[in-house]
């Protein structure tokens, strides 16, 4: 397989080529299936003309120097970190918020609540935030490892730290996120959610379990909600990638279930996409795929929460 990471505004370009396996073998440690040394150990075995394994293994990894978008300094938003009570969770709670040039009391925009990965709230998922509030949508982005003392600065320790927290706990932080936004003295109430990887599978669950509050969402390569699914009632649109075993055989079952509560769904596959192909701080990013999805992604959100 070949790998094009094509990064404009100044952001390097790096052409390599990393056997599949490889990528695989990161989906399994980036999800606590292997540790790290295991995921180490395999990619000693490859065989990549040219490449040594700390190249392969940096490659695979995040750098989140390359992920910036949207300057948090943008004159076009205000991004700060707000706390809000959590009675669903675990009390207290905190996220990132970014709110567009002009939005206030007088003049209201809908707002989108973004779910992180299995790692905690990274410069990746800031800047998808700050992405959303540069179209119009005022975005808010918790994280999970609050309780914990927040995002740790690294995604090895992130993750070890997520695996740790009661899940209904975190689910409970996001619900009351999204209450947050419903009410909050800006937004018009109506909300919509994108979520990617842990993220994803939050968007389905919201979906599911607050059908009053999630107006559109938008997971990406996320597994399905546990229960509830009869009774979503907002539109989704769902984006895979093609090489992505481990989440696409979860997908037709929940199929059937959306087809037959009559949701209203759209599902994407992006060709040759391994998972998490839309964060452009690591080597499974590819930047057509990437862009694609997420023009789909704000018209939907246009469409849905802004009419």
């Amino acid at each position: 397989m070949t790998l094009f990471i094509d990064r404009s505004n100044n952001k390097s370009k790096t052409t390599s080529t990393i056997p599949q396996q490889a990528f695989d073998w990161y989906d399994e440690y980036a999800h606590g299936d292997i540790d790290r040394r295991t995921f180490l150990s395999r990619l000693g075995t490859l065989s990549v003309t040219g490449l040594t394994l700390s190249v392969v293994a940096s490659a695979l990894t995040p750098n989140y120097a390359l992920a910036e978008q949207i300057s948090f300094n943008d004159p076009d938003i205000t991004a700060s970190y707000v706390e809000y009570d959590s009675p669903n969770g675990h009390g207290k709670a905190r996220g990132y918020l970014v709110v567009p040039k002009g939005v206030n009391m007088d003049n209201k925009a809908p707002a989108v609540l973004v779910a992180h990965e299995n790692r905690g709230l990274n410069p990746y998922i800031e800047d998808v935030a700050r992405r959303l509030a540069k179209v119009g949508f005022i975005a808010f982005a918790p994280d999970a490892l609050f309780p914990l003392g927040g995002y740790p600065g690294n995604d090895d320790e992130g993750r070890a730290m997520q695996k740790t927290m009661d899940g209904d706990k975190i689910e409970g932080d996001f619900m009351d996120a999204a209450t947050l936004l419903k009410h909050h003295t800006f937004s018009t109430g109506k909300v919509g959610m994108v979520g990617f990887c842990y993220g994803g599978y939050l968007t389905n669950a919201l979906a599911a379990n607050m059908p009053d509050t999630i107006h559109a969402g938008a997971p990406y390569y996320g597994t399905p909600a546990k229960s509830n699914t009869e009774n979503i009632k907002a539109p989704l649109q769902l984006h895979f990638a093609e090489l992505d075993q481990r989440v696409n055989a979860t997908w037709p079952d929940y199929e059937t279930a959306l087809k037959a509560n009559q949701v209203n769904y759209t599902a994407f596959t992006y060709a040759n996409a391994n998972h998490g192909f839309h964060n452009d701080s690591t080597a499974r990013y590819q930047e057509k795929n990437a862009e694609l999805a997420w023009e789909r992604t704000v018209n939907f959100f246009k469409q849905t929460l802004m009419s």
